[in-house]
């Protein structure tokens, strides 16, 4: 299953929108005393609003009683008019700043827990998951919450409130008829509005998805102006940008063309609405059962139901796309981690630090088994290197032992316990990696070294930087241990990366240890010394060595050498050679090419690495 679920503007055939939106009251229930209180304040400002029209009524027909006194000035109903309008102005803030506490903090619980759930999902998922994609489903998910809640509380519960006050005086003091021609005016406003708003959000939809081919087209002919220019294909790239343009340019109009629909039909609507409450009250008029002020009050509170009606298209297409960007939020939140603790597993203890693989059989996919029958042992603070052709299996170990995976048959223990029976938080504390591709946060060289033990000294992090002799490049730098990295690290060279990381696991100081071919981007120089500085670290720790350069690995005290995901060599340095075997013939392919650090032949076996990501420098 892809770990990103393609967003559409239209709705998903097993999306629950009443389930998503009742899994937004806990985030509610915790401030339930504000979303009351926001509420009342809705009542109060639409309460407000619709005394305006009353209050001009009364204002009327005072002036036309008044209209041969000559103090015919209402006063008190003129202020009383204003202080209507400003209480309801101060009801709709009042209002709106409750709210906002509710509103940011649904919005901040929501987004902590689904970052702490993709923490929780296991390395699979990362490395096939789309990293933008994601990124734009929590970004869109975590505002949906917030539209949602706008779009309820400011737009559709007030407008319902009015409408219901508004009914409500209308039966209680004039003819049905009025409310039956209100009522009829709001339901065949928002039924139509709806109905073509559905209708044109296909046209709306491509000519967005049509904008952005052109776009990506633009741009990337651009990218290639070279490439272009070698096969005259300029020609071409207009004729293909045009005829993305042209496409788009025929469903604007069209576009346009819905929204003149829907903008006549709802003036149309009104405009029939409004006719027949003022021929009704004209005719209360004449017949002397109603007064100008009353034919006044009846046409404002029909213009005025109709105002907030006028976005109804937009809050409804918003609307829609909030709940699919919220449904896609709630269904990564259902995806189950593939790798979970047993309930009440204890912590690792670790005494000796003793790894055990037990007949280990591992598959990423079911079909292209990676891990065959994998046996071995290192003894507590001993070093064991593995070697062996790209794609044998070799980092599959260090995968495993991090349990960033179970295993499929066997088991992987440490000091004797089953790494499936223990909390995976204490085996990865246990277990320390200076892995090949260094990957850092776009923050300074201190934050990244001290990322590995939060908390520590400032010369604890300077000592360990001064054991992975990268102390000096730092401190000659302009900011010193200061400067930022860049995203990913960029701004750092490859062995320097390499060596923050090697500082980094150092201030770890765990008992076991894997380098994941540590020294790979070092110039020879940098790599002899830093040689020294790794078996200082290592010693009296268990190390597993995972390497492509031979000549790191000769002192270990025992080589495991793996093919087709089996180990097929074991034995010190001196004892391979002997043999003749994988180990002499990659000893002697290194030798002939004069560079120790030469990439190893592939393995033919069929065994891969993970997907998503290239890891075959170090095995799959």
């Amino acid at each position: 299953m892809s770990a990103h679920i393609r967003y559409t503007d239209t709705p998903h055939k097993d999306r629950d929108d009443v389930r998503n939106l009742r899994r937004l009251s806990p985030y509610l229930w915790e401030y339930r005393g504000r979303v009351l209180a926001a509420l009342g304040f809705l009542v109060f400002a639409r309460g407000a609003a619709v005394g305006v029209p009353i209050l001009l009524k009364y204002i009327v027909d005072d002036l036309n009683a008044g209209r041969n006194r000559i103090a015919a000035l209402p006063l008190a109903l003129l202020l009383g008019y204003g202080a209507l309008r400003l209480v309801g102005s101060l009801f709709n803030e009042l209002r709106d700043t409750v709210f906002a506490r509710v509103r940011y903090r649904a919005m901040r619980r929501l987004s902590i827990r689904v970052l702490d759930h993709l923490h929780s999902l296991a390395l699979r998922f990362h490395l096939e998951r789309r990293t933008g994609a994601i990124s734009r489903d929590l970004e869109r998910g975590t505002r949906s919450v917030s539209s949602l809640l706008n779009y309820m509380v400011f737009n559709l519960l007030p407008t319902a409130v009015e409408v219901a006050l508004v009914v409500g005086i209308l039966l209680a003091h004039y003819d049905v008829m009025f409310t039956v021609v209100t009522l009829g005016a709001v339901i065949g406003y928002v039924a139509f509005t709806l109905l073509v708003t559905e209708w044109r959000m296909e046209f709306r939809h491509r000519m967005n998805a049509l904008e952005s081919r052109a776009n990506n087209q633009a741009i990337d002919s651009l990218i290639n102006y070279e490439t272009v220019k070698y096969f005259n294909n300029e020609a071409f790239e207009s004729q293909r940008y045009d005829s993305t343009l042209r496409d788009w340019e025929d469903t604007a109009v069209r576009t346009q063309a819905s929204m003149s629909v829907l903008n006549f039909g709802q003036g149309a609507i009104i405009a029939v609405a409004v006719t027949g409450i003022m021929i009704l009250a004209a005719r209360g008029v004449a017949a002397g059962r109603l007064t100008i002020g009353d034919l006044v009050l009846v046409n404002a509170f029909l213009l005025q139901l109709f105002t907030p009606l006028n976005f109804l298209g937009v809050v409804y297409r918003q609307t829609k796309y909030a709940l699919a960007d919220m449904d896609l939020l709630f269904k990564l939140l259902e995806r189950e981690p593939e790798v979970r603790d047993l309930p009440g597993a204890p912590d690792l203890r670790v005494e000796g630090g003793e790894v055990r693989f037990e007949h280990v059989d591992f598959s990423y996919q079911p079909e292209r088994r990676i891990l065959r029958d994998v046996d071995f042992v290192i003894p507590a603070g001993s070093k064991i290197a593995v070697v062996g052709p790209s794609g044998a299996g070799k980092s599959t170990l260090a995968r495993l032992l991090y349990r960033f995976y179970d295993v499929g048959a066997g088991a992987v223990r440490i000091d004797g316990q089953d790494l499936r029976e223990v909390t995976q938080r204490s085996v990865r504390d246990a277990v320390g990696i200076v892995p090949q591709d260094t990957v850092l946060f776009n923050d300074t060289i201190y934050f990244n070294i001290a990322y590995a033990r939060r908390g520590a000294r400032r010369e604890e992090v300077v000592r360990a930087a001064r054991l992975a002799h990268v102390h000096e490049f730092i401190e000659a730098l302009p900011r010193g241990y200061d400067t930022v990295v860049g995203e990913r690290g960029l701004k750092l060279s490859g062995g320097e990366k390499q060596r923050v990381a090697i500082a980094r696991v150092i201030l770890k100081n765990p008992p076991i240890l894997i380098f994941d071919e540590a020294t790979s981007s070092l110039d020879s120089a940098s790599e002899r010394a830093i040689q020294s500085s790794l078996r200082e670290v290592a010693e009296n720790r268990t190390t597993l060595v995972i390497a492509h350069r031979l000549s790191t690995v000769v002192d270990a005290e025992r080589i495991l050498v793996f093919d087709r995901g089996r180990i097929v060599e074991r034995g010190t340095h001196a004892e391979l050679l002997a043999r003749g075997g994988l180990y002499a013939r990659l000893w002697s392919l290194q030798q002939r090419e004069g560079v120790v650090g030469v990439d190893m032949p592939a393995s033919d076996s069929g065994a891969g690495t993970a997907p998503g990501l290239d890891y075959t420098s170090a095995g799959p």
